[in-house]
Parts: structure tokens; C-alpha cells; sequence
């Protein structure tokens, strides 16, 4: 319209601020190139995150209800799925964990690169991620009874990786080395189990501390609130449009927003890189497919939930103390040769913020209470505890069957699963957790009961990597296929599990983008 601005123009423009985003912007603007990312969620620094009811309340993302928070629950046939929405994705609420994937199953999973070939990216992640294994497992209850429970039951158990800054002790201030986008304040992990409700302190080496901190500082620009909507090519590269969440921007420190509030905006970019998560980024391809007809017709498929399952041990014979540590500390692993179904899997421990103990709690509360009155005693009230401290969250993972669909029906997102195909993989995962429930006297059921839909915190899959596009959407670099300049680098483009948690490997992958990105600049 006659008065608007020019749109402004970028080398790269990036969609999307989590494990895939941040990477590409931090090593492009590194290289030299202008760089804005558009991310619709807010920023979120320490002690932003909700804690009470009414925060709570309002912590979901839901536009159209007016709340822009930090949660995002998807409901589709057959699973569910959590996810994330702010400067810094979902490494806002993961559980820190650095794990390889493992490079047995690259060709199993269709993945159209040899394991070797992330090597280097895999190192330069651990890097920037500063992953070190929990230095206090023996005096953390749940991580010793992990462990003890995987050795018991004759499994091989250990301490992940984690992208957490522990120090000499919890509670410390530490310098991370450089100045961070939200110029906070940051303090070593205080034990409290909040990792994946957002961590107050700053202890989480989340991605808005590290590639995308770094990414400001090599001059790229990030505007929070900003919803790409459609893509289209322009002047030779590539027309991104967005509207702005102009409620959600009081309050946010000027160099995180689009300069211009206006709710339609536009940027111009000679290559545009598409990281706004399995399901935002599908979305994007699926609503632009008309602007971009060479698309691949395997677009929305290929869905993994990373074989996630929820579930809970109870009654052990010892006190677990779920809510000491950070969430994740120790884990099980379980190859696909010893795997039931043949199907590999990892256990590990799920820790949770203080107040769930609470809840579990009071699931004893009515005979405890009913026991102190009639002693007369006021510490029956409590009675064992046992509902609170001898159970303990676990979380199983693994190589389910990647046989979702994603498709549009009129602008909603939907997602046809069948999980038969993996049954097998869930049944030997829910056994071998029982199995080592049994070995401290617990009881282990998934979450929900056995015939409760499946819920993943790690969706995967839906322009999938492969070597031509008969059989995937993006080449072995990201490249869409038929969309020159246009790059897909989140976790929609695994053609199947990862089988362990994912945030490392797709952090590879994008580094493995990026490069090409340097490499070939047209």
C-alpha cells in the first residue's frame, strides 16, 4: 500500500529460533552474512517463566484466544504432542540432554548420510553446548535408583550428557563468557527438577544463550513475536510475510522486535531457511504450496514421535525424591539387540518441579489425614510419603515406526497416526521399564493407563531428508528440492527416529546446513 516502508532486505532470513534456527543464523552471520530471524514466540529470560496458577493460565499458546505463551499442546488422531514457543524454541523446555545418534541405525532410519559425516558437527555442538555428564549422582535418590534399578535388571546404564552449567556447587553465579541477548544474570543448576517448565536461573545452556547470543553478536537480528505466513519468490530470492502478535511485544527490549509494529509486515531475502519445528514448518510448506510447485509430493510424511512414552514408577523400596536434580540424569540404554521388538529404546529418569510431589501426594492425603485425627498427631498427616517420594516419572524413547501423515484441512494442521505399526516397540519398551521397576520393588504403568493415546515431546518427520524427491523434500543439505534458496533445518526433516533425545542431532544437521550454506553461497 502507498506509504508503507520498503521491506527491508537480508542475505539469509531465518524462520524459526530453536535447535535449527540459531545454528544456521549464529554461522551465517558469523561468515558475514545479514541475517534476521522471526520467531512468533517472546522471548523468555530467567525468571520469566509461569510458576503460579494464574501464570499457568495464561502460558499456552493460543492466538486466537489471545495468549502467546510459552506452551503449545497439538491434539491429532491417534497422539498428541508438546512443544515450545519463544526465542530459543524448544531448548527452552528440553530436558538438556547431548546425545549422538547412534550410528548403527543411520541406514535403518533412511538417513541419506553416513555416520561419520556429522562427526565434526557433533563436536562443534558439544562445544557451544558445553555438555558435561551430572557430577552428583551419589547424592541425588533418583539417579541412584536408576541406575541401580537398569544394573539390577542386567541393562546398561548411565549418565547422559547434559548442556547444564553445575559448577562448584547450586546457586552460584557464573560468567558464561559472553554477554547474552537478554543481558541476564545467570546462576549454576539449583537441583529444583523445573528444566522443562523453564529454568528461572539461567542454568540451561539453552540456545538463546549460546548459538543465538552469539548470532547478535555477529550482527544478525531477531524479531520475536513475528508469524511467518507465506512465502513466495522475489527480486531473484525470496519474500517471507509475517504477521506480528502486537500484544504479545509489551514489555520486550526493543533490539528482540521488529522495529515497525505494524501487524502485516514483509522481509526480502536472497535464501530463506525454513526451522519452525515438525509441525510449524510442514504447515508453512503445506500453506505456500501453490507459490512453490515443485515441491516434493512426499511433504507431510515420514511423521516420528522418537518412539516417546511416558510413564510412572511407584511404591520402590527406597525414596526416589523426584523433584532433587535436574529433570533427566541418568538413563538406560537398550540396543536393537536386546531390544524385544528389535527396535531400540533408552529409559531414563523424568524428574519434576517440587509442587508435583504435591500432587502425588495427595493421593495419600484422605487415610493420612483420617490417621492423624484419630491419634491426635499432627505429623500423621504425612503419613509415609511414599505416593510423593517413592515414585519416580520415567521417560522411554527410542526407534518407533515413522508412519504419520500430516495434511491441511482448510488452515488447520492434521496428523493421521497409527501407532500399530509400532506396537511391538512400545510393548518391549513398557516390559523392560517394569522390568526394572520390579528390580526396587516398583510398579510401573505408562502414562494414562495402557490404551491412553501416546503424547511426544519430540515430533519428527514431514519434509524429510533424501537423496532425490521421490523419496523426501530436502536434499542430504537441507536444499528444498525445486525451491532454489529456500533451506528446511529443524526436526521435520529426519526421515525417521532419532531414537535418543533429538536436540543434539538436529543441532548437527543444521550445522552441517549452515556449512553447505557458506560453501555454495548460490
Amino acid at each position: 500500500m502507498p506509504g508503507d516502508p520498503a521491506p527491508d532486505r537480508f542475505d539469509v532470513a531465518v524462520v524459526g529460533s530453536g535447535f535449527g534456527g540459531s545454528v544456521v543464523a549464529c554461522r551465517l552471520a558469523e561468515a558475514g552474512a545479514s541475517v534476521v530471524v522471526l520467531e512468533r514466540g517472546q522471548p523468555w529470560p530467567p525468571g520469566s517463566f509461569p510458576r503460579t496458577p494464574r501464570q499457568w493460565r495464561g502460558a499456552l499458546w493460543d492466538p486466537g484466544h489471545g495468549r502467546h505463551g510459552l506452551f503449545e499442546l497439538h491434539r491429532f488422531d491417534g497422539i498428541s504432542s508438546l512443544t515450545a514457543s519463544g526465542v530459543g524454541g524448544g531448548s527452552l523446555i528440553y530436558a538438556n540432554v547431548m546425545l549422538r545418534k547412534d550410528p548403527a541405525t543411520f541406514e535403518a532410519d533412511g538417513m541419506p548420510i553416513e555416520p561419520g559425516e556429522l562427526d565434526a558437527e557433533y563436536a562443534a555442538v558439544e562445544k557451544m553446548q558445553r555438555a558435561e555428564r551430572y557430577p552428583w549422582a551419589d547424592r541425588t535418590p533418583k539417579t541412584r535408583g536408576l541406575l541401580a534399578a537398569a544394573r539390577l535388571a542386567g541393562l546398561q546404564a548411565e549418565r547422559p550428557p547434559l548442556a547444564v552449567a553445575f559448577g562448584n556447587k547450586p546457586g552460584e553465579p557464573f560468567d558464561d563468557g559472553a554477554a547474552n541477548l537478554h543481558g541476564a544474570r545467570r546462576e549454576t543448576c539449583r537441583l529444583c527438577g523445573a528444566c522443562d517448565v523453564g529454568c528461572q536461573y539461567g542454568a540451561k545452556h539453552t540456545v538463546d544463550f549460546t548459538y543465538l547470543s552469539a548470532a547478535v553478536r555477529a550482527g544478525a537480528q531477531v524479531r520475536s513475536c513475528c508469524e511467518a505466513t507465506a512465502l513466495d519468490r522475489a527480486d531473484g530470492g525470496w519474500r517471507v510475510r509475517y504477521r506480528q502478535h502486537l500484544p504479545a511485544r509489551a514489555g520486550h527490549p526493543e533490539h528482540l522486535l521488529d522495529p515497525v509494529a505494524d501487524e502485516r509486515r514483509e522481509v526480502l531475502a536472497g535464501r530463506v531457511v525454513v526451522a519452525a519445528g515438525t509441525f510449524g514448518s510442514t504447515s508453512l510448506l503445506l500453506r505456500n504450496r501453490v507459490a512453490l510447485p515443485g515441491l516434493s509430493p512426499r511433504l507431510g510424511r515420514g511423521f516420528s514421535g522418537n518412539g516417546d512414552l511416558l510413564m510412572f514408577l511407584r511404591g520402590a523400596d527406597r525414596y526416589l525424591d523426584p523433584a532433587t536434580g535436574p529433570v533427566i540424569t541418568a538413563m538406560a540404554r537398550i540396543d536393537d539387540a536386546r531390544s524385544p521388538s528389535g527396535r531400540g529404546f533408552l529409559v531414563q529418569d523424568a524428574g519434576a518441579p517440587a509442587f508435583s510431589e504435591w500432587l502425588w501426594q495427595t493421593l495419600e492425603a484422605p487415610r493420612d489425614l483420617w490417621r492423624a485425627l484419630r491419634r491426635r498427631s499432627p505429623p500423621e498427616a504425612f503419613g509415609t510419603a511414599r505416593s510423593s517420594a517413592a515414585m519416580l516419572p520415567l521417560l522411554g524413547m527410542g526407534r518407533d515406526v515413522p508412519g504419520g501423515q500430516m495434511r491441511l484441512r482448510g488452515d488447520r494442521l492434521e496428523l493421521t497416526w497409527k501407532g500399530t505399526a509400532s506396537r511391538a516397540y512400545f510393548e518391549g519398551l513398557e516390559e523392560t521399564a517394569r522390568r526394572m521397576g520390579g528390580a526396587i520393588g516398583a510398579r510401573v504403568r505408562r502414562f494414562g493407563g495402557r490404551y491412553a493415546r501416546l503424547v511426544t515431546v519430540h515430533p519428527l518427520g514431514g519434509c524429510a531428508m533424501a537423496r532425490d524427491p521421490e523419496h523426501g523434500v530436502v536434499d542430504p543439505y537441507g536444499r528444498v528440492f525445486g525451491s532454489d534458496g529456500l533451506y528446511v533445518a529443524d526436526g521435520s526433516i529426519l526421515p525417521g527416529p532419532v531414537g535418543v533425545n533429538p536436540s543434539m542431532t538436529i543441532a548437527a544437521l543444521a550445522e552441517r546446513i549452515a556449512g553447505g550454506m557458506i560453501a555454495w553461497p548460490r
